[in-house]
């Protein structure tokens, strides 16, 4: 496509230094905003609870129903995506996701709280799968690691930043113009989604072809660094979904979201029982583990695109992290080691995630990856559904949280394993003029053609 010799380019990393900030440190900001909305409902039940006579019950099934509306509307958003371009897909979520999210200020009783949660679910449908794929049109799997790091690092980011700043609103704004500091705070947080909406509409572009602020250069070398594989190479959506390994993935993921909405939707809560007195202390302590997540995020993302290895460090973090966890479900009266614990669990389980979502870039390429990233996801965040609501429930008739972080525990851990047990032997591809494309789901690919095989690394 760009005749310019990649030897004529004077300083090639700077294509990637611009894609970092045009387009990583924007979706990073983004995704922020994405998960504080997503989360906040954890800090706002402080408040809510006893405004709207709202159960624990209650609040686990409307924190989970979230999901419900993501994964019905999931994939059919990420198919949109490769039609429309990106510009307009995610520039749509976002505008949608922030006014649902103001709308949460209009809750008035259990079932208004349900429709809700529930219509936020949908609008925010197919962003974090659309961010996910869109990144792997700019980084090469060398560099698809750390960047996905940098930009899964936003959810902890979001956490980190919006747990005391939601505490703050709540305190600060209660009582003014007649609205509780939760309605504040949900009109607050919202607001900065519909302006990066807007933003992403005019500045994002769909693909690297389409940047302006690429020079001619530039764009040819990151064709070259993307390896310019023809589309015709990858699989249709029929074949993802047809793959085994696809339902593998899907689960060892449902896994890791177990065990990160416990904490997400519960931390608030397992902070004030284990002893935090008011709501700007359970806010700041809040912020520990994710600042914790931020670091772990990163270093296994970076030991991960070092060695080339996906599967192991992905799995062996979620059973440190299950470790972790088992722990502060024994220690909830117990502050300090609670928060230790949970802080560890928060950490490697991020680390995880990280890691799993790089693996499957390396394994989902062309159009089809759009409709696969986003069936994984769909099947896996039911567990977003899922634990809020075991929790929640094991809560109600036990009385304490215990129960339902062991359960959490038990999916870690055997996500943990499934994913070790999951074959590395390459899964082949067969494109239309007889080369074949294989790739595992260690992060190692491999090709050949007329009986060579060669290291696609």
């Amino acid at each position: 496509m760009f005749s310019v010799p990649v030897s004529k380019i004077r300083s090639p990393s700077n294509a990637f230094r611009k894609v970092n900030i045009r387009v990583l440190l924007f979706l990073v900001v983004c995704y922020a905003f994405c998960f504080l909305d997503r989360i906040n409902i954890g800090l706002a039940k402080l408040q809510m609870q006893s405004d709207l006579a709202l159960s624990d019950s209650a609040y686990g099934l409307g924190a989970g129903i979230f999901f419900l509306g993501y994964m019905l509307f999931e994939v059919p958003s990420n198919l949109l995506l490769v039609r429309l371009g990106a510009r307009r897909t995610l520039s749509r979520i976002m505008v949608l996701w922030g006014l649902a999210s103001m709308s949460m200020s209009y809750v008035d009783s259990v079932p208004v709280f349900y429709g809700l949660r529930f219509l936020l679910g949908v609008c925010e449908a197919g962003f974090a799968p659309g961010i996910i794929f869109y990144l792997t049109l700019w980084y090469p799997e060398a560099r698809i690691g750390r960047a996905m790091a940098i930009l899964l690092s936003a959810v902890p980011i979001g956490a980190l930043i919006g747990s005391p700043l939601s505490t703050w609103i709540m305190t600060s704004l209660a009582g003014w113009s007649g609205l509780a500091g939760w309605q504040w705070m949900f009109i607050v947080e919202g607001l900065p989604s519909i302006v990066l909406g807007v933003i992403a509409f005019f500045c994002l572009a769909d693909g690297p072809t389409d940047a302006g602020w690429l020079s001619r250069e530039e764009k040819a070398f990151l064709s070259t660094e993307l390896g310019a594989v023809p589309v015709k190479r990858y699989p249709s959506l029929s074949t993802v979904v047809t793959d085994p390994r696809t339902y593998t993935l899907a689960i060892t993921y449902f896994s890791l979201i177990c065990g990160i909405y416990a904490v997400g939707f519960w931390l608030p809560t397992i902070l004030k029982t284990a002893g935090a007195s008011n709501i700007m202390e359970i806010g700041f302590y809040s912020a520990v583990p994710y600042a914790a997540a931020i670091v772990g995020m990163y270093m296994l993302g970076c030991s991960s695109d070092h060695h080339r290895e996906r599967r192991w460090h992905s799995a062996l973090a979620a059973f440190f992290g299950a470790a972790a966890l088992m722990v502060a479900a024994f220690s909830t009266s117990n502050f300090v080691v609670s928060l230790v614990s949970i802080t560890l669990a928060t950490a490697l389980m991020y680390g995880a995630y990280t890691v799993f979502w790089a693996m499957v870039s390396d394994y989902l390429k062309g159009p089809a990856a759009a409709g696969g990233i986003a069936l994984i996801n769909s099947i896996g965040l039911f567990g977003g559904f899922l634990s809020p609501t075991i929790i929640a429930w094991t809560k109600a008739t036990t009385g304490s949280l215990q129960a339902g972080l062991l359960v959490m525990v038990g999916f870690l851990i055997g996500g943990a394993v499934l994913l070790l047990l999951t074959s590395s032997q390459s899964t082949g591809r067969h494109s239309n003029d007889g080369a074949f494309i294989a790739r595992d789901t260690t992060g190692a690919g491999y090709g050949y053609k007329g009986g060579s095989v060669e290291s696609g690394n």
